[in-house]
């Protein structure tokens, strides 16, 4: 089948904000990088996990729980122990983390096994009423300090609604978000978005990282208020995004085939700029000049040569 232009395009332009995300997370002291983190926080992850939830139809079988096994479970171990001896080699202080807490964006392959299975009992509740359990459990999940970063439970659960969403919906409704009305109410809610955070630059982004317990988040009873709200936000602020993603093939649109790869390696660079703290920003060349970083990650990354180089230990087959 031939593939559709407008998932790979969605991919690629996330896994660009991912990276850039990732890249200007230590200098957030200028106002543009600070507004920029946040807002990129506020969908990209949705982005990212509805897609997944979207192209997990029939994963459910015991032949695809098993194939995912391979593809996930296998690369997070060996990534989880690449990147331990990665961070002690550059001098990184926290890299001796436990064994069942993933190392930075490794999070993202358990997690996604995980809502996987959580499908299994899920996929047999209309969505009615699944994808409400699914965001009372997210909510939930909050108020127990047991759960947090180890094995991504924390992650797992408040996210699992976005994936749980994308696997209900179909490629026509999907379609609707094309429509030009649609899009010109997602762009107004984007600008609108963009502005309100440059009003109100100081609002934690710690709320869009679905990591932590509302104690945590200095929260408490109303944490469950707070999540909700973020709930919606992200859910307005992906459809808005969805609904921009250009549908034509580009030159570029090959590359979002490969957006695993870059972002299980890109790590690698962002670590090591951090670690050794090789830029200074200060002013707009240097904002413009990290741009051209990301761009550079994500375009060496997505290489066929890279894909050759790394597929044996992350797709598990020959070059």
């Amino acid at each position: 089948m031939k593939r559709d232009a407008y998932f790979d395009n969605a991919r690629l332009l996330m896994i660009t904000f991912v990276v850039f995300g990732h890249l200007i997370q230590p200098y957030q002291d200028m106002l543009f990088l600070q507004v920029s983190y946040t807002w990129i926080y506020t969908f990209h992850m949705p982005v990212f996990i509805f897609l997944a939830g979207f192209f997990a139809k029939g994963a459910c079988k015991r032949a695809a729980i098993e194939k995912l096994a391979k593809k996930l479970l296998l690369p997070f171990v060996f990534f989880q122990v690449i990147y331990t001896i990665y961070y002690y080699t550059i001098g990184k202080e926290d890299w001796l983390a436990s064994i069942l807490v993933p190392q930075w964006a490794l999070w993202f392959l358990l997690s996604l096994f995980c809502w996987h299975m959580l499908l299994i009992p899920f996929k047999k509740i209309k969505p009615a009423l699944g994808i409400p359990l699914a965001v009372f459990v997210g909510l939930l999940a909050g108020y127990c300090n047991e759960i947090g970063a180890v094995l991504s439970l924390s992650r797992t659960f408040v996210f699992f609604p976005f994936f749980l969403i994308g696997y209900w919906v179909t490629k026509e409704q999907l379609s609707v978000l094309r429509r030009l009305p649609i899009r010109i109410v997602g762009g107004v809610l984007i600008l609108t978005v963009i502005f309100l955070l440059c009003m109100y630059p100081d609002i934690p982004a710690d709320w869009l990282f679905g990591s932590k317990s509302y104690t945590m988040l200095g929260a408490g009873e109303s944490g469950g208020m707070i999540r909700l709200l973020v709930y919606l936000f992200s859910g307005l602020m992906m459809l808005s995004i969805l609904a921009l993603v250009p549908s034509k093939e580009m030159p570029f649109t090959k590359y979002g085939q490969r957006t695993l790869y870059v972002y299980l390696l890109h790590g690698f660079f962002i670590q090591w700029i951090r670690v050794d703290d090789l830029f200074e920003v200060s002013n707009s060349l240097d904002i413009a000049g990290l741009m051209i970083v990301t761009f550079g990650i994500v375009l060496i990354l997505s290489q066929r040569w890279m894909l050759r180089l790394w597929k044996p230990l992350i797709e598990l087959k020959s070059p």
